[in-house]
């Protein structure tokens, strides 16, 4: 089939570490079908200027185009604005083009845009859905109806967990429709490595625990609770260590709290690393952290557990279908003295390397395309439900 997804969830050059798991997961894709990604670009990163390049596709090939809409106000037009900024840019090369199906991955504005755009060039399409779209932006009354429309419209919405999947019947879309697909690992790269040998290529202290916190710092991420649970660790953990793999608006805030708390000389900045990076840190790590308020099911997760390392997550969202009790332990979010009773549980327990690495094999890309394929023919029948 030739294939359109349309999504802000992938890598360009304004954003190069932009959702790997899109990436991974749609070049994969394409090897079965040909896949072309519309990447929507914020038009405030398209203004900061170019950060780098994106890593290279092997099968599928990527365009963008600038998302304009109105900043601070008017949220609910996002949908349009999407929409619109598309057509206007891209508009005539899309009606040229023959696509048999469109692939929207992200509920709003995106899916919302994706719906108006299958309308236009009466098309089918399918929704994939991550988490705060559904679990944030659905819960507002003006955008809930939009997106509730789209995935309702789409020949079938696929959730990266039973949760989100809960959350799509519960906008009225029927369940035969709903499916659930955990994204996959690279199990070529996410496997157990050997501790000293990381840190030492890492450029990290040999002795002592490696806490990880790997993604987006921001507060709905948990990295400030993380942060503020440290120096309680401490007192249990004198040597221990924090590693925050990333980048994000809360970057300066966590840097600042760390001096304040008296913790800065334990803490370290590592900025954002490209994917094939995090399995080193995974490696040079004696566990991994992520403290989120809200989730899908996050790859570094997954991932993490493909390295044999145990992990200490809130229990939100699809983490509690992903993480079983002999691969970590999870705590509610916000809940600081909970984190640290885990993170010292954890630290001091040994952890069956085998076991966490066996289960992890569960989320495979080759079954992730295999499965996502059959949805995607389905989907594009004639005779497929709407």
């Amino acid at each position: 089939m030739n294939i359109l997804a349309l999504t802000n969830l992938f890598p360009s050059a304004w954003d190069p570490l932009r959702a790997s798991f899109n990436r991974q997961q749609f070049d994969r894709l394409a090897q079965v079908h040909d896949l072309e990604v519309m990447v929507a670009v914020d038009f405030r990163d398209r203004y900061r200027g170019r950060r780098g390049d994106p890593p290279a596709l092997t099968h599928a090939r990527s365009d963008d185009f600038t998302f304009w809409y109105p900043p601070r106000v008017g949220r609910s037009l996002h949908g349009l604005a999407w929409y619109a900024s598309l057509m206007a840019q891209r508009g005539a090369s899309l009606r040229r083009r023959r696509y048999d199906l469109l692939l929207a991955s992200w509920g709003y504005p995106d899916a919302v845009g994706t719906a108006r755009l299958a309308r236009t060039l009466k098309l089918p399409y399918v929704v994939k859905v991550h988490g705060s779209d559904l679990n944030q932006q659905a819960q507002h009354r003006l955008q809930r109806g939009q997106i509730a429309s789209a995935l309702r419209g789409a020949r079938a919405v696929v959730a990266v967990s039973a949760a989100l999947a809960q959350r799509a019947r519960e906008l009225g879309v029927p369940a035969a429709r709903v499916h659930v697909l955990y994204n996959g690992v690279d199990g070529d790269s996410f496997r157990p490595g050997e501790r000293a040998g990381a840190r030492r290529r890492l450029g990290l202290a040999a002795e002592g625990p490696l806490v990880l916190y790997v993604g987006n710092l921001k507060p709905g991420k948990g990295c400030l609770d993380l942060l503020e649970a440290f120096p309680g660790l401490l007192e249990r953990q004198p040597a221990a260590r924090l590693a925050f793999v990333g980048d994000g608006p809360s970057a300066q805030a966590l840097r600042q709290r760390a001096e304040v708390l008296g913790v800065a000389g334990r803490v370290l900045f590592a900025g954002a690393r490209a994917h094939h990076e995090l399995p080193a840190w995974m490696h040079a790590a004696s566990l991994l952290c992520l403290p989120s308020h809200s989730e899908g099911v996050p790859n570094v997760v997954l991932e993490a557990m493909a390295c044999g390392l145990p992990v200490v997550a809130t229990d939100v969202g699809g983490i509690p279908e992903v993480l079983p009790p002999h691969a970590g332990r999870m705590v509610p979010p916000r809940d600081r003295q909970a984190l640290v009773d885990a993170l010292d549980e954890v630290l001091r327990s040994d952890w069956p390397t085998g076991a966490i690495t066996g289960h992890a094999e569960r989320f495979s890309w080759r079954d992730n395309i295999e499965r996502l394929d059959r949805i995607l023919q389905d989907a594009a029948r004639p005779a497929a439900s709407t």
